[in-house]
Formats: structure tokens, sequence, C-alpha cells
């Protein structure tokens, strides 16, 4: 079963990176704050979901918002391949994955402390955040 989760939330990440959602004239998926703020959410939770035992991901409700940045990636023009190009991107996923453990230490993470990943993701699921919306405590 873990190894399910971790495809499906391989794709979702995957869907996510691709996916955009900002400005037509972007020059890259990076220059789409939507996008980028999406990745972030979805890194986040993952993360979560990785390191609290008492946290799980709600896979449909992130398929559909890894499908929502996709549509605005999409709808700023850009095509699978350049999609496809930004998700296989290390330094991109690397980049996200950043500025998501970021927003996580901002509200309490400790990652010297692995107690801290439960109450953080707690923290979330409570304020139905974004980030929230994506999980679900067991």
């Amino acid at each position: 079963m873990k190894s399910a989760l971790h495809r499906v939330l391989a794709f979702v990440v995957a869907v996510v990176i691709a996916a955009p959602g900002g400005a037509a004239d972007a020059r890259s998926l990076r220059d789409l704050k939507d996008v980028n703020e999406g990745l972030a959410v979805i890194a986040a939770g993952d993360l979560i979901q990785k390191n609290c035992p008492t946290i799980s991901p709600r896979l449909v409700r992130a398929f559909f918002f890894a499908k929502e940045l996709e549509a605005k990636a999409k709808a700023a023009g850009f095509d699978d391949e350049q999609i496809e190009a930004y998700v296989e991107d290390k330094a991109e996923k690397a980049r996200v994955v950043g500025i998501a453990r970021d927003y996580l230490v901002s509200v309490g993470l400790d990652p010297e402390r692995p107690e801290t990943w439960c109450k953080v993701g707690l923290y979330e699921i409570e304020r139905n955040s974004q980030i929230g919306v994506l999980l679900k405590a067991k």
C-alpha cells in the first residue's frame, strides 16, 4: 500500500510541478506565481505525510489540485513538453521543496524534533489551509 501511495504522490507532485498558474506572458513555469505556490503546498503536504505517521494524504483532493495547476499552466500557454521539462528539473524540485520546508519552519517545524512534523501537520489541518485540505489525521 505504501508503494502505491508513493506512486500516486509522485504523480501528483509531477502534475503539480508541471502545472502553472499566473501570467500568460511568463517565459518559464517558474514565473507563474500560482503554480509555484501550489507546488510548495503539495511539497509541504508531502513532507508532512512522509514524516508524521499519524497524518496521511487526501490523494483525490491532491490529484484535483494538481490538475487545476496543470490547467493554469496550459492556459498560460505552456505545452505538455514544457510542463514535462519543468517537472523533470531536479533543481526546480529542490527549490520548491526548500520553499515548503522554510514555510513549515516558520509555523513551528523543528527538523531536529520529529514530533513537530505532526504538530505542524495538525495545525495546517485544523486551520483548513490549502496544505491542511490535502491531509487528514489518521
